[in-house]
């Protein structure tokens, strides 16, 4: 039941990120509404109201004003990076195609696998990379079946700029989800989005005015568009805020395998939107996808134990020892253990983590 939920949740970011693809592609080619920065704006400020505000009338250690005398820096780093994450890939949709985005995107898995191992000391099963490696093949598959019916007309010499521009924001979107996996677990998850939203607004918000002031000025406002900007500014609110609720039950990895079936759903969508060629390597790339998910999901990774990772971001110097529970069968929740690296420590069980 774990695992049919698990899928179920994956398939809503997925259906969510196909919907920013299809608004995106459409203000970038049909409306020539270039402004990537503007877009990321929207859904900054929309987060500011929510959740930043939320930690402004928190009382105690979660206040907004106790965060940020804590570890301010270190949030303002992640919304630089996650700013520039969402401004390369929706900008590359003016260069490349809308498969040719979905495909490069996947990029982010082996960054995020590489984060993890290193930072998180994430450790992983063979099923898990048998489940990454099955997931890959379906990508495989979908690369496949562009080539064989010819790919979709590119842009000229401005394509290679694009997938450049795309590779680039799926490093850093890798980053920002390693970090965002940490935080929901560790910290919370209205941290981390109200501070996202504090510094993304107020950054993007300097990127604007520098970057774009102009081709807002350019753009052919009506009511067509004015859709298309609140709609996605609707879906990339509600991919962030649901993302973090995912990602604590399961982990960055799991939740970006999952995503690549949004490249199948856009690849749907194109048939009839964008009268896309059909051909069954799509079909058979899902199902090998979907197999991949059901592998990866069907055992849990473990974590290493090293306090220093789970210390150094809370930054706080009169923070009491944490009493580690007993390891019970029956505990169901993930728990991580504060242990010493003293030689009589290392025959410690690791402890499982969803």
């Amino acid at each position: 039941m774990d695992l049919l939920v698990t899928l179920a949740l994956g398939q809503v970011l997925s259906l969510l990120i196909c919907a920013l693809s299809l608004t995106s592609k459409y203000l970038a080619n049909d409306f020539h509404a270039n402004t990537p920065v503007f877009q990321s704006f929207l859904n900054y400020i929309l987060l500011f109201l929510v959740y930043t505000t939320t930690l402004a009338v928190k009382q105690g250690e979660g206040n907004l004003l106790a965060i940020l005398m804590q570890r301010w820096w270190k949030y303002m780093i992640l919304g630089v990076i996650d700013i520039e994450a969402n401004y390369l890939v929706l900008r590359a949709y003016q260069y490349t195609t809308l498969s040719s985005v979905q495909l490069l995107d996947c990029f982010v898995i082996p960054v995020v696998l590489l984060l993890s191992w290193f930072f998180l000391l994430v450790r992983y099963k063979t099923v898990h990379f048998v489940g990454t490696g099955l997931c890959l093949l379906g990508i495989g598959c979908m690369v496949g079946a562009d080539i064989l019916l010819g790919g979709q007309q590119g842009f000229g010499e401005q394509k290679l700029f694009g997938n450049l521009l795309v590779l680039g924001g799926a490093m850093l979107y890798g980053i920002s989800n390693v970090c965002e996996e940490f935080i929901v677990k560790n910290l919370s998850r209205v941290e981390f989005l109200g501070m996202l939203g504090l510094f993304g607004s107020f950054f993007s918000g300097i990127q604007l005015a520098i970057m774009e002031h102009k081709e807002l000025l350019r753009v052919s406002w009506n009511w067509q568009i004015g859709l298309l900007y609140v709609g996605f500014s609707a879906f990339m609110f509600g991919l962030y805020s649901f993302m973090p609720v995912v990602m604590k039950r399961t982990s960055a990895t799991s939740v970006n395998l999952s995503l690549l079936t949004a490249d199948l759903y856009s690849l749907f969508c194109g048939l009839f939107l964008f009268h896309y060629k059909f051909s069954g390597l799509y079909l058979l790339s899902f199902f090998i996808i979907i197999l991949g998910l059901v592998f990866y999901s069907s055992s849990s990774t473990y974590v290493v134990q090293d306090p220093r990772v789970y210390k150094q971001f809370r930054n706080k110097d009169n923070q009491t020892p944490y009493e580690p529970p007993p390891l019970c069968p029956r505990v169901l929740e993930p728990t991580v253990i504060y242990t010493t690296l003293s030689p009589e420590q290392e025959d410690e069980f690791p402890v499982k983590v969803a």
